[in-house]
């Protein structure tokens, strides 16, 4: 992918994280219980965190540097891909979204090796770890639902 100008990239990060506060959304509808739905409706929130702090950014405000490294249990590497369909179990909606948090978390690292100024650089490398910090919470939820049926 290139972009010609900052500008462009803060606006297709800022219609990704849209596209993800939508995603989460769309999972939450799917969920018969309760507290799922909360936690994606969560995710959607954080996502449209994002999505405001990419559109600061762009509208001139500071930026924050990155953060250290988050741990990757590297469960969702190892599971096949799950077809979204209307009647999404918890198990398989984790996985959808571990496999989504990975996804977004390559593409903040590539924008930022992509990135010419250290701003939008050290912007995007700590998105790059927030959607780490996703997709180990789905990991973790996923491994302990795995406990809980054995």
């Amino acid at each position: 992918m290139k972009f010609d100008s900052a500008d462009r990239i803060l606006d297709f990060a800022i219609q990704n994280e849209q596209n993800a506060a939508d995603f989460y959304n769309s999972l939450a509808g799917k969920m018969e219980s309760d507290d799922m739905k909360e936690v994606f409706i969560g995710f959607a929130a954080e996502e449209l965190g994002h999505k405001s702090r990419l559109i600061a950014v762009k509208d001139g405000k500071q930026l924050v540097s990155s953060e250290g490294n988050v741990q990757d249990l590297k469960i969702g590497d190892y599971l096949v891909d799950i077809e979204m369909k209307p009647d999404l179990d918890y198990r398989e909606a984790l996985i959808v979204a571990m496999k989504a948090e990975k996804a977004a978390f390559r593409l903040y690292r590539d924008l930022a090796a992509a990135a010419k100024n250290d701003e939008l650089k050290s912007l995007f490398l700590r998105l790059a770890q927030e959607e780490a910090k996703h997709k180990l919470r789905f990991e973790t939820a996923y491994d302990d639902e795995m406990m809980n049926e054995n």
